[in-house]
């Protein structure tokens, strides 16, 4: 996984020293449901997470260089919705702290250039539930295209059925 550096911001490998951080800002109440994921209830589960980034290395680690504190992940997964080898889908989570200040935007546009650039992917996909107006405005802002809604296509942790709001930006978006 390659290190990459923006003005703000390092994205790197999690490190299992990066517990506390990755707990501060998954505990709160405001950060996982907007992403379907339940806050963590304690420790031991932000080490489950931990472990699963660590191992699957598809995640990167948010650091503001300020403070050199771990804000937030993003990743580039398998979208379970498209069977293409060269698409991924990207997802972010940004501790509350830090809304508002365009860091997610920062950290989503280098790794959509690393995507397109290093790893050579064809098309990233990005999805949020209707609600969530912060990371509409956040795919907007990296300039992906909407492509519709799938319906009720979406379970989340406590068994709430959402819609997906569904984006793309292809190699040729990205090269315009």
């Amino acid at each position: 996984m390659k290190t990459l550096n923006t003005e703000r911001l390092m994205l790197r490998k999690f490190q299992s020293s990066d517990l506390d951080d990755l707990y501060d800002y998954a505990k709160n109440p405001n950060v996982g449901p907007n992403a379907g994921w339940e806050p963590h209830v304690d420790k031991s589960v932000s080490k489950k997470i931990l472990d699963m980034f660590i191992e699957e290395n598809e995640v990167w680690a948010i650091v503001d260089k300020a403070s050199n504190k771990v804000i937030g992940s993003i990743g580039l997964h398998d979208d379970r919705k498209r069977n293409h080898a060269k698409a991924k889908m990207i997802g972010y989570v940004l501790s509350e702290t830090h809304w508002g200040k365009g860091l997610i935007t920062e950290a989503a546009k280098a790794i959509i250039k690393h995507a397109f650039e290093d790893m050579a992917l064809e098309l990233i996909s990005v999805y949020h539930y209707p609600f969530n107006e912060g990371s509409k405005r956040v795919i907007e802002k990296c300039g992906f295209k909407y492509e519709g809604t799938l319906r009720q296509s979406s379970t989340i942790y406590n068994g709430d059925v959402h819609d997906d709001v569904c984006y793309s930006i292809t190699r040729e978006d990205f090269e315009m």
